[in-house]
């Protein structure tokens, strides 16, 4: 950057920041004005929560694996089981205290609808988490 010196009238080449400031205070109060206004209006007053932990002497609870391989057979932990079984047994784990986790491992090739029916029977039986196993891509590096 150069500077003029004495009168010989030499160019003077700084950068004015005012339009700059300018702006952004225009775009602050903007912004405060903004957020005032998308405040909810109606006021409703929500109910407490509270979060029930399992007591301290229970084992934490194993999870439970259904697999689904292409050709639509089901297996629970290992053991082939029908759709009318699997349903009895979501049934018979949902009521429990603390409820096991459902991870479903399906084939790459299952159908979607297969995988769709197993969480509905899930959700319908009353499984709160339902979760999936995949294979983690390799990276070529």
């Amino acid at each position: 950057m150069s500077m003029s010196m004495g009168g010989t009238g030499g160019t003077m080449s700084e950068i004015n920041v005012t339009p700059l400031a300018d702006t952004m205070l225009v775009l602050l109060i903007i912004f405060m004005i903004t957020t005032q206004l998308a405040a909810p209006k109606i006021k409703v007053e929500l109910p407490q929560g509270n979060l029930i932990s399992p007591p301290a002497d229970t084992p934490p609870v194993q999870p439970v694996t259904i697999a689904i391989r292409q050709d639509g057979s089901m297996f629970w932990n290992g053991d082939q089981v029908t759709e009318a079984a699997l349903q009895a047994q979501l049934r018979v784990v949902a009521p429990q205290a603390t409820q096991p986790e459902i991870q479903i491992r399906a084939d790459k090739d299952t159908e979607y609808q297969m995988v769709a029916k197993v969480m509905t029977e899930a959700k319908n039986a009353g499984m709160v988490k339902v979760g999936f196993i995949i294979t983690p891509e390799k990276h070529a590096e």
